[in-house]
């Protein structure tokens, strides 16, 4: 294959299986405070004290400071928004509002240095360094992708419009982030994962984009965000508590590590985003909207779809 070494028909049915575990207990915790409480606290303490240690250590291929930094951004976007789900205070806050897409730049922002790292480390060794038990490749794909995941941060808008539905559910809905926005984010954050998780890009980049992408566009519309926010600590949970699952086990699925792939997926990531950019600016410019304090696309079905439910 192009992108990863042969996918026997296990470990193809285990991918199929990390996404529906993922957007089993996605939805599970959706539905559920307690559960939520339990899954995205009381869990994370239990593995903090005497899991991650012997786990996550500088020997493991989760030892990465980024890991570390990775598994608790993302159980705090899921505590900062369960915050403002569960309380009517916190919801009604502009402030507090800001919330969501400052985690969520922050940890665009993340990936985006570990892509310039990576470049500076790595670029130049056309036979790859292996760093805790990775291969480590580097080269102008990073710089690339770093570029795209920057507009991506600079195309995020519409955050003053986030609301809580009122439904059982209390999803928080943002209207503003609409499909172009999210699949331009799954394409940089693949090509992320690939360029620099590369034998974890398997899962880590496929299975796990795909399992909060059919629930924002099926299940649970209009929260992409919370279902990115719970499924990535899920699997950061899963991945520095089993690092060796994508490492050597009999599911594991290694990247081709061919530099036309790693190249292929950056140039990709960019021109989606790029193409966003541009829309995003026709439309602030169309619209004659202030991207820093309105919503940018009130004008798409889709955001009308998804800001009804706000009555």
């Amino acid at each position: 294959m192009f992108l990863f070494e042969s996918v026997p028909w296990y470990s193809a049915l285990m991918w199929v299986g990390v996404v529906a575990g993922l957007m089993l207990v996605n939805e599970l915790t959706r539905s559920s405070r307690w559960l939520s409480y339990l899954t995205y606290i009381g869990v994370p303490l239990l593995l903090t004290l005497f899991v991650w240690p012997r786990t996550a250590g500088s020997d493991s291929s989760t030892g990465t400071w980024f890991h570390w930094v990775k598994v608790y951004s993302s159980l705090a976007g899921v505590l900062g928004f369960m915050l403002l789900r569960y309380n009517k205070k916190a919801a009604a806050n502009k402030y507090l509002l800001l919330f969501p897409p400052l985690i969520l730049s922050i940890n665009i922002l993340e990936a985006v240095v570990r892509d310039f790292q990576c470049y500076a480390l790595y670029s130049g060794d056309m036979y790859g360094t292996v760093v805790n038990k990775m291969m480590m490749q580097g080269g102008v794909w990073n710089i690339m992708n770093g570029v795209a995941g920057i507009i991506n941060i600079i195309t995020i808008s519409g955050w003053m419009g986030i609301f809580i539905g009122k439904d059982k559910h209390k999803d928080m809905l943002w209207p503003d982030q609409l499909w172009w926005w999210i699949i331009a984010y799954d394409l940089w954050n693949f090509a992320y994962v690939y360029n620099c998780v590369t034998d974890h890009s398997f899962y880590a980049g496929a299975a796990l984009l795909v399992s909060c992408t059919i629930p924002a566009f099926i299940l649970g519309r209009g929260a992409w965000l919370q279902h990115r926010a719970q499924t990535l600590a899920l699997w950061m949970m899963f991945t520095m508590s089993l690092p060796y699952f994508a490492d050597d086990s009999l599911f594991a699925v290694q990247s081709s590590h061919r530099p036309a792939a790693f190249m292929t997926v950056s140039v990709v990531a960019l021109l989606a985003n790029v193409a966003v950019l541009v829309f995003h600016t026709y439309k602030i410019v169309k619209n004659k909207r202030n991207p820093l304090k309105q919503e940018v696309y009130i004008d798409e079905p889709k955001f009308k779809e998804i800001a009804i439910a706000k009555g």
